[in-house]
């Protein structure tokens, strides 16, 4: 069977609902979690650009950021860890 590209909901972080001093707590323990080559999709209600320059501060060449969904009601970004050099 041919595998889909499409981000299923449990690799989905919704942090719309959460105050906003939870939301970057939340997403750097999801960006701890991911494992070399895995991903989410981080759902917003603006645009989290101000999140990726503290990841790439922290954790710099260590992720990946790809706009999905750009509002203006609704950002989808998929942050990716990525693949250790060889």
């Amino acid at each position: 069977m041919p595998q889909t590209q499409h981000a299923s909901a449990a690799s989905e972080i919704d942090v719309r609902s959460l105050p906003p001093a939870q939301r970057h707590e939340k997403i750097f323990e999801r960006v701890g979690q991911l494992v070399p080559g895995g991903s989410f999709v981080l759902v917003n209600d603006h645009d989290p650009k101000p999140l990726y320059y503290q990841l790439e501060a922290e954790r710099p060449r260590q992720f990946s950021w790809t706009y999905l969904e750009r509002g203006p009601a609704v950002w989808r970004v998929e942050i990716g860890r990525l693949q250790k050099a060889a």
